[in-house]
Protein backbone atom coordinates (compact mmCIF):
# COMPACT_ATOMS: atom_id res chain seq x y z
CA UNK A 1 0.00 0.00 0.00
CA UNK A 2 1.52 3.41 -1.20
CA UNK A 3 1.18 5.80 2.24
CA UNK A 4 2.85 9.14 3.29
CA UNK A 5 3.15 9.70 6.92
CA UNK A 6 4.60 12.73 8.28
CA UNK A 7 6.13 13.09 12.03
CA UNK A 8 8.22 15.19 14.13
CA UNK A 9 5.57 17.42 15.14
CA UNK A 10 4.89 18.65 18.71
CA UNK A 11 4.87 21.56 21.06
CA UNK A 12 7.73 23.70 20.89
CA UNK A 13 8.18 27.70 22.64
CA UNK A 14 8.61 30.53 20.23
CA UNK A 15 11.81 30.42 18.55
CA UNK A 16 12.36 27.26 18.80
CA UNK A 17 12.67 24.27 16.45
CA UNK A 18 11.00 21.17 14.81
CA UNK A 19 12.57 19.05 11.59
CA UNK A 20 9.55 16.94 9.94
CA UNK A 21 9.92 14.43 8.58
CA UNK A 22 7.45 12.96 5.41
CA UNK A 23 8.56 9.38 4.41
CA UNK A 24 7.00 7.67 1.88
CA UNK A 25 6.19 3.83 1.66
CA UNK A 26 5.18 1.95 -1.45
CA UNK A 27 6.63 4.09 -3.67
CA UNK A 28 10.15 5.91 -4.02
CA UNK A 29 9.95 9.67 -4.63
CA UNK A 30 12.45 10.29 -6.52
CA UNK A 31 9.91 11.00 -9.83
CA UNK A 32 7.60 13.06 -7.56
CA UNK A 33 7.35 16.89 -6.07
CA UNK A 34 6.71 16.99 -2.49
CA UNK A 35 5.51 19.61 -1.00
CA UNK A 36 4.30 21.07 3.15
CA UNK A 37 0.77 22.52 3.68
CA UNK A 38 -0.29 23.59 6.46
CA UNK A 39 -3.50 24.53 7.97
CA UNK A 40 -4.77 26.40 10.89
CA UNK A 41 -8.07 27.21 12.67
CA UNK A 42 -9.90 29.68 10.77
CA UNK A 43 -7.15 29.86 8.14
CA UNK A 44 -7.00 29.18 4.55
CA UNK A 45 -5.11 25.86 3.15
CA UNK A 46 -1.23 27.37 2.26
CA UNK A 47 1.81 26.22 0.97
CA UNK A 48 4.49 26.21 3.47
CA UNK A 49 7.37 24.64 0.82
CA UNK A 50 7.98 22.67 -1.94
CA UNK A 51 10.47 20.50 -3.76
CA UNK A 52 10.39 19.61 -7.96
CA UNK A 53 11.51 16.11 -8.65
CA UNK A 54 13.75 17.46 -11.85
CA UNK A 55 16.07 19.76 -10.96
CA UNK A 56 15.24 20.13 -7.29
CA UNK A 57 14.08 23.16 -7.47
CA UNK A 58 12.77 24.79 -3.88
CA UNK A 59 9.76 27.15 -3.16
CA UNK A 60 8.85 28.96 0.09
CA UNK A 61 6.00 30.63 1.26
CA UNK A 62 6.71 34.43 2.00
CA UNK A 63 5.93 33.95 5.66
CA UNK A 64 8.75 31.13 6.09
CA UNK A 65 11.39 32.31 3.81
CA UNK A 66 14.84 32.48 6.07
CA UNK A 67 13.21 30.16 8.54
CA UNK A 68 12.59 27.42 6.73
CA UNK A 69 14.34 24.62 4.51
CA UNK A 70 13.05 21.81 2.38
CA UNK A 71 15.07 18.83 1.62
CA UNK A 72 15.17 15.38 0.24
CA UNK A 73 16.98 12.56 1.00
CA UNK A 74 16.25 9.58 -1.47
CA UNK A 75 18.24 7.07 -0.24
CA UNK A 76 15.70 7.00 2.19
CA UNK A 77 12.87 8.06 0.60
CA UNK A 78 12.16 11.18 2.60
CA UNK A 79 11.71 14.52 2.13
CA UNK A 80 12.20 16.64 5.24
CA UNK A 81 11.11 20.67 6.91
CA UNK A 82 13.78 22.07 8.97
CA UNK A 83 11.68 24.90 10.77
CA UNK A 84 13.61 27.37 12.56
CA UNK A 85 12.56 30.25 14.87
CA UNK A 86 9.33 29.34 15.07
CA UNK A 87 6.43 31.95 15.81
CA UNK A 88 3.03 31.22 17.31
CA UNK A 89 1.81 31.94 13.92
CA UNK A 90 3.43 28.76 12.63
CA UNK A 91 0.90 26.51 14.76
CA UNK A 92 -1.42 24.15 12.29
CA UNK A 93 -1.44 20.88 11.05
CA UNK A 94 1.59 19.97 8.88
CA UNK A 95 0.77 17.44 5.84
CA UNK A 96 3.10 16.28 3.00
CA UNK A 97 1.74 15.78 -0.31
CA UNK A 98 3.33 14.66 -3.93
CA UNK A 99 2.64 15.52 -7.52
CA UNK A 100 4.38 13.89 -10.43
CA UNK A 101 7.13 16.06 -11.95
CA UNK A 102 7.24 19.44 -10.88
CA UNK A 103 5.23 21.54 -7.55
CA UNK A 104 1.91 22.67 -7.83
CA UNK A 105 -0.71 24.19 -5.83
CA UNK A 106 -2.77 22.72 -2.99
CA UNK A 107 -5.54 21.60 -5.76
CA UNK A 108 -3.14 20.13 -7.67
CA UNK A 109 -1.49 17.44 -5.88
CA UNK A 110 -2.50 13.91 -5.60
CA UNK A 111 -1.35 12.24 -2.86
CA UNK A 112 -1.49 13.34 1.07
CA UNK A 113 -0.32 11.96 4.19
CA UNK A 114 -2.46 12.30 7.15
CA UNK A 115 -0.92 15.41 8.38
CA UNK A 116 1.43 15.97 12.14
CA UNK A 117 0.74 19.06 14.53
CA UNK A 118 2.69 21.37 15.10
CA UNK A 119 1.70 23.88 18.04
CA UNK A 120 4.39 26.79 19.21
CA UNK A 121 3.51 28.34 22.37
CA UNK A 122 4.66 29.61 25.58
Amino acid sequence: QSQLVESGGGLVQPGGFLNLSCAASGFTLDHYAVGWFRQAPGKEHERVSCIDSGDGGTHYDDSVKGRFTISRDNSKNTVYLQMNSLKPEDTAVYYCATAWGNCRPADGMEYWGKGTLVTVSS
